[in-house]
């Protein structure tokens, strides 16, 4: 048994920051269609934003389309992933409550399914960085050398 857990603290600490690399891949493309589409069709968004009872719906549209855009290019890049995960984070627990909250669980339903994992990503960036294969990381090993 010892040796079996052994095994797994190895291979943890050896593909930790792959995780953390193909998370944040994950997590960027899943953000560049939404984004994609939001400013395809702003006029159309905003009308479906304050349907939903969102203050200034087109700003509403421009803020959160931007906010993916560069969500998608900060992620994938791993530069200042913790500052972009917050106001994504902030967009994935609106969608939820405002969106799919009502539909249930289930994705195939339109429920919450998505972008609560997204929401947990997120927040798993946030909380542990982008990792060592990052921009962030690559900042943070030349200013302390």
């Amino acid at each position: 048994m010892k040796n079996v857990i052994k095994f797994i603290n190895a291979a943890s600490e050896r593909t930790g920051d792959w995780a953390l690399l193909a998370m944040r891949l994950t997590l960027a493309f899943g953000f560049f269609d939404p984004a994609v589409r939001k400013f395809d069709n702003i006029v159309g968004t905003a009308e479906w934003f304050g349907s939903l009872g969102y203050p200034l719906p087109k700003l509403g549209v421009l803020l959160a389309g931007t906010f993916e855009f560069a969500g998608f290019f900060l992620l994938m890049l791993g530069l200042l992933t913790r500052y972009i995960s917050i106001p994504l984070m902030l967009i994935m627990i609106l969608a939820i409550t405002t969106v799919h909250l009502g539909n249930g669980f289930a994705a195939a339903n339109n429920g919450y399914e998505i972008p609560f994992y997204y929401l947990v990503m997120l927040f798993v960036v946030f909380s542990k960085g982008p990792g060592k294969y990052s921009i962030d990381e690559a900042v943070v090993a030349k200013i302390q050398k």
